[in-house]
Formats: C-alpha cells, structure tokens, sequence
C-alpha cells in the first residue's frame, strides 16, 4: 500500500492529510491507509476511555487500573507516531521521554 503524509494533534486526535491540514499539528507521519485506520481506532478508544472517566469522576475516584489503561493507551499511540513519524517526529517524541526505554 502507499504511503501518505499525515499531520497528527494528539491531543484533539486530528489527522488530515497534508492539503486538509491547518492549524497547529505536532507531528508527521507516513502512514498507509490501513495504518491511518488503526490509529484513528486508538484515538477513539482513548477518547471513549477519557469520557468514561469523566463520568466515573464525578461519582468516585479512579481506580489505579483505569489510570493505567489510559496510560498504556496514549503511550502505544505514541509507539505507533514514532514508528510511523519522519525523523523529526522521531526525534521529538524521543525528547518528551514518553516511551518506556527498551
């Protein structure tokens, strides 16, 4: 499959290809259509957990296991920005210290 240029906002979950693309994007990636899809399917799952969490906020506090959820989430999506990204992608999740060292 062929690769595209996407820019990414992690925080928003936003990813549209390089024409589509305004406002402020941190990071990018060559990615494959399917690719794309897996990471949009992240996005969602975190997002679907963030909400759940909200919810659970105002009724109890969080469990350590539901905070460790959304932390193994965001971080796999990181995985997945660096394995994906352009080198200087690379290099800034390298520098926020968000992956485990291997």
């Amino acid at each position: 499959m062929e690769k595209k240029t996407y820019y990414i906002a992690v925080g928003s979950g936003e990813m549209p290809e390089p024409e589509e693309a305004t406002g402020n994007f941190k990071f990018e990636i060559q990615a494959t259509e399917e690719e794309v899809v897996k990471l949009q399917e992240m996005f969602e799952e975190l997002t679907t957990n963030e909400e759940d969490t909200a919810v659970r906020a105002m009724i109890s506090n969080r469990s350590d296991k539901e905070n460790n959820a959304d932390d193994w989430n965001l971080t796999e999506i990181y995985r997945m920005l660096h394995e994906l990204g352009t080198p200087d992608t690379r290099r800034h999740i390298e520098a926020m210290h968000v992956l485990p060292r291997t």
